[in-house]
């Protein structure tokens, strides 16, 4: 997930949670640097303290596959993981500690031990996942969830019926990035997009109660349309660590290589390019965004938010001149919020 908009109002809600650790609260903080309100001051306390519980879970896990965890040692130790092989060099670093190094990791290049043990972790997340499941089901014979972040999950699941399937499919995702790194097509993109991103609004809806069919299509569209985004504004990033979600047939159509996205600033292809993949992405929000017609109260602007926060995203994109590898595109907060108002107000 990408840094851009910073609400004073996300921080992770007390109350009764369950004390997450340091590691754990370092984690649950990285939502005020997301492109929307993840649990924005509006909401009922118990709102918030369930979003900031599925967001705990989806943040664990991205971090997980990303090797972008506080403590992976310790993380390992919760999950009955091996622990992760200390690197001995800049060239053997596994990926678990990527400011540690003095320049961004050589594409293609992933190290076999760090891939080794970012799977083992999400595995073990898995497993917790089954705890999660069993404890809702029966607290008498089920085991606890290992990890702190995975604990509030059991009464939020006893409370709104949830499913193991989105959970599962953001593991999935995760597992996906360690083996696959290039894109063939626009499709396949979103096959992928459909593990990492559709199952965080099936979510919200879930927990809110309004998930039908159409409301589910509209929501996909949206979050498809913020994933997108997110890759087109972290295009260096993911190219550090060796992955280009930018599809290859639309790099061909357009003239680009890798090189030229390693460039320290795009040139007029690139700039093309971009531009392309950001009229998908706002197309694709245009679809969904008369998602947010269909509800009302506090969950209206919670969708009007999300919805706007793509939008905002989107023009940071056009801002930069389609340049994202100069620099990163950060959405305007005045911005996202006259939006997400505008949202609102017309229901789309």
């Amino acid at each position: 997930m990408s840094a851009s908009a910073q609400p004073s109002s996300e921080s992770p809600p007390g109350g009764g949670r369950p004390d997450p650790g340091p590691a754990g609260a370092a984690t649950l903080a990285k939502a005020s640097a997301e492109n929307f309100p993840v649990a924005p001051f509006f909401l009922p306390a118990a709102w918030r303290d369930d979003l900031m519980t599925v967001y705990g879970f989806c943040r664990l896990v991205d971090d997980a596959g990303d090797g972008d965890l506080a403590d992976p040692a310790g993380t390992a130790a919760l999950l009955g993981v091996p622990a992760p092989p200390e690197p001995t060099g800049p060239s053997q670093d596994l990926g678990l500690t990527p400011s540690a190094q003095s320049g961004p990791p050589a594409p293609d290049r992933p190290s076999p031990a760090g891939t080794a043990f970012r799977l083992a972790l999400l595995d073990g997340l898995d497993r917790d996942l089954d705890r999660v499941f069993e404890s809702a089901l029966d607290p008498a014979r089920g085991d606890a969830p290992r990890h702190p972040l995975l604990r509030p999950l059991v009464p939020l699941v006893d409370r709104h019926g949830l499913t193991p399937e989105p959970f599962r499919r953001l593991i999935e995702a995760n597992r996906v990035d360690q083996t696959t790194t290039r894109y063939r097509d626009y499709d396949e993109l979103i096959a992928y997009c459909t593990l990492s991103a559709d199952p965080v609004g099936r979510l919200v809806l879930a927990l809110a109660g309004f998930a039908t069919p159409e409301r589910i299509a509209m929501s996909d569209d949206i979050c498809r349309a913020l994933q997108i985004v997110e890759h087109l504004q972290d295009v260096a990033e993911d190219l550090a660590r060796g992955r280009i979600y930018l599809p290859a047939e639309d790099l061909e159509r357009f003239g680009v290589t890798e090189a030229d996205l390693a460039a320290p600033s795009a040139g007029a292809a690139v700039r093309e390019l971009i531009r392309f993949e950001a009229d998908r992405a706002r197309t694709l929000l245009d679809r969904g965004a008369p998602l947010v017609g269909t509800v009302r109260g506090r969950l209206r602007l919670l969708l009007a938010g999300f919805t706007a926060g793509g939008y905002a995203a989107l023009a940071a994109v056009e801002g930069v001149g389609y340049d994202v590898l100069a620099q990163q595109a950060k959405p305007d907060k005045r911005r996202l919020a006259a939006k997400a108002a505008a949202i609102f107000a017309k229901g789309r």
